[in-house]
């Protein structure tokens, strides 16, 4: 059979519309599932509606509408959503349609026919919020672990699946095939409930109407859960077209949330291995969105509306947060002020300068054409191969956010070498033309490689930058192999246009709207580096072409008015004792027993450090992973709860607030100076 790749998500509850978590999880399949396609290789991307849950149902009455109706508005709204947010599915399904209840009755006759199934009576705890039974001991205080509301106690006929019997063959599959859930600690999750032993499960409810009547008791429809599961067949013929079904089947990746692999690593490959259906491949639980730390929920107010996310600054904006700053696999973060903050340091300030200003200086410098130029010994190539097998590796393995990151340290190679060749000092000199037409040569050839690993990640305005370097073909004929090796060898129009993303400079109180406190009216007290601009002068326009990169200096705004009084004033040899150094942080971890500190292990370039810092009431530790900080780095050693701690973190804190992390405006090698 030749190479294809068939990918699914999680199919959603239509009882609410989409909200940033439900974005992450679509949007990072939509990801790989473009980077398949890159590739070269054929792709069927699965996205879909659950519409059989007695919520949905109790949603529809409450609007006066037929369960049915209703669903059929919520798919448009779905599909709005996604489109909006450029997720590229090939196939959207509902379980109302024919197609899947024909899958499903296909599906519960053989695990019938396997002798696997059989009637009894069922008495326990059930979560409506959940649609879940739920064993006594996974509450929490009697109350449902998730939603946190109380489960209601239900005894009612149902037939049962021999769940039970399942068990060694789930557990010699997944120490035979480990890569059959990834990431480990999922793994090692379904191992541990495998090993504790397994019940039978439900799998119908009595005296419903909305739902798929099991085959042989139309009195009962099929358990939503059990019923979901099968759309991942249904999809693709199973019950309706062989052929279809032969060609797809079985998935190579299934994308759900962390919440629940138990359903799609133990329930799921249970029920095919009941009817004789070949397992997928793999199934991957990516962690949780949270805001600001906490939970997204309506109730709390911490919801977050993927649209009005991709209103602030577009749809690809969001997409590379999404990506770059949550590690696939664990829990991420998201807030205004850090969406603001990785706009203006990745986008307008890093990605988006480089864009616009190599194509001011072709324009200025050689009328928006580069010349054809033979390979030399410049360090761009060398660099470029190399990002380019980093992010290849990286995509691979569906660590996203190395893949998203990989590309950034081309931008960043690109700027630097930018800064020490001098364009603009080159066109000055006759006997600097050649050199200068080599050097806008590797530099829009840089540009035009880094557009192509972004398409998977921002597809329109990747799609955008290829176009303004020249790139005629549609970005669906690119092909990985082929165009991201290097080739400053033929000629190049390049376009000068408005920049991508402008720099906002206006704060996220306008999308928050917070209470007028102190914070909203104190006057921040700005320290700047001596040797850079004075706080009050203007940044340099990105379109000037002999700008260097981003200011390599750090702000400090403290939130809260300091007073400095002529005898409290510091010389300028004594402040520069302190050294501040840029650092990434390479782990992160919970102080145990502490609520306000965590255990970093970051790079500073020479070396690696632990550092220990109180601010794991505002980021969680996997949030940290990966960020650029800066620290005091010639601090004496001191221990807190036990730990030796090796530096200082740079952060804000207002007067009853969290501690904010300073950022930079451009990523810095780790161990760069602030001076």
């Amino acid at each position: 059979m030749p190479p294809r790749f068939f990918l699914t998500t999680a199919i959603d509850y239509v009882n609410s519309r989409p909200h940033l978590g439900t974005a992450y999880e679509k949007i990072t399949a939509d990801v790989i599932a473009r980077y398949k396609r890159l590739t070269g290789t054929p792709t069927h991307f699965l996205m879909g509606n659950d519409e059989h849950s007695q919520n949905v149902y109790r949603r529809a009455r409450e609007l006066g509408l037929e369960p049915l109706a209703y669903c059929d508005r919520m798919e448009h709204e779905f599909r709005d959503v996604w489109g909006r947010l450029e997720v590229s599915f090939d196939d959207f399904i509902r379980t109302s349609e024919g197609r899947h209840r024909a899958g499903v009755t296909q599906m519960v006759a053989r695990i019938a026919a396997a002798g696997d199934l059989y009637e009894g009576f069922y008495e326990g705890y059930y979560c409506v919020g959940c649609e879940a039974f739920k064993p006594e001991k996974d509450l929490v205080d009697g109350l449902c672990p998730v939603h946190r509301t109380s489960p209601e106690w239900i005894r009612e006929k149902n037939h049962f699946f021999r769940l039970s019997k399942y068990r060694q063959p789930l557990l010699d599959h997944l120490r035979e095939h480990p890569e059959f859930v990834e990431p480990e600690v999922r793994r090692n999750e379904i191992l541990r409930l495998l090993e504790g032993g397994l019940e039978d499960i439900s799998i119908s409810r009595a005296d419903q109407s909305w739902g798929i009547p099991l085959p042989d008791d139309p009195t009962s429809v099929v358990y939503v859960w059990f019923d979901a599961l099968i759309n991942y067949v249904s999809a693709v013929g199973y019950g309706t077209d062989q052929g279809l079904f032969e060609r797809w089947w079985p998935a190579n990746l299934h994308v759900i949330g962390k919440d629940i692999t138990r359903f799609h690593c133990v329930v799921w490959p249970a029920m095919l291995m009941s009817a004789g259906v070949s397992l997928p491949h793999q199934v991957f639980g990516h962690g949780f969105v949270h805001f600001k730390g906490q939970k997204l929920s309506k109730s709390l107010g911490t919801a977050v509306d993927p649209l009005q996310a991709a209103q602030r600054f577009g749809p690809d904006p969001l997409r590379l947060y999404l990506v770059k700053e949550i590690p696939y696999g664990q829990d991420g973060d998201f807030s205004w002020e850090r969406f603001e903050e990785r706009y203006n340091v990745d986008l307008a300030n890093n990605l988006g300068n480089l864009v616009n200003r190599v194509a001011v200086m072709v324009d200025k410098y050689r009328g928006g054409r580069v010349k054809a130029m033979p390979a030399t010994g410049s360090r761009l190539p060398v660099v470029s191969e190399q990002v380019t097998g980093r992010y290849r590796g990286a995509m691979d393995a569906y660590m996203l956010h190395v893949g998203a990151a990989a590309v950034f340290d081309l931008v960043d190679a690109t700027n630097e070498y930018i800064a020490e060749t001098e364009p603009w000092t080159l066109a000055r000199h006759a006997d600097g033309k050649d050199r200068l037409d080599q050097v806008l040569a590797d530099v829009v050839e840089a540009v035009r490689v880094a557009g192509v690993l972004l398409l998977p990640i921002m597809p329109k305005s990747a799609a955008e930058i290829l176009a303004r370097v020249g790139e005629r073909r549609a970005s669906a004929d690119l092909r990985f192999d082929a165009d991201t090796r290097w080739s400053t060898g033929r000629e190049r129009d390049v376009m000068k246009a408005d920049p991508l993303w402008p720099r906002v400079d206006a704060t996220s109180a306008e999308l928050e709207a917070p209470a007028p406190g102190p914070r909203d009216t104190e006057k921040p007290v700005m320290i700047s580096d001596p040797m850079g601009p004075p706080p009050e002068a203007p940044a340099a326009s990105p379109a000037n072409e002999e700008s260097t990169t981003p200011q390599a200096t750090e702000t400090i705004v403290a939130t809260t008015p300091v007073p400095a009084p002529a005898d409290q004033r510091v010389s300028i040899d004594d402040f520069m004792k302190i050294e501040l150094r840029v650092a990434r942080v390479v782990a992160a971890e919970r102080v145990p027993k502490s609520r306000k500190l965590v255990k970093m292990l970051i790079d500073v370039g020479t070396e690696e450090r632990t550092i220990v810092a109180g601010i794991a009431e505002a980021y969680a530790p996997e949030a940290l992973v990966g960020r650029t900080i800066v620290v005091v780095a010639n601090l004496k050693p001191a221990k807190l709860m036990g730990i030796e701690s090796n530096g200082m973190v740079l952060a804000a804190s207002p007067e009853g607030g969290l501690p904010v992390l300073l950022g930079l405006d451009q990523a810095l090698p780790p161990g760069t100076r602030v001076r």
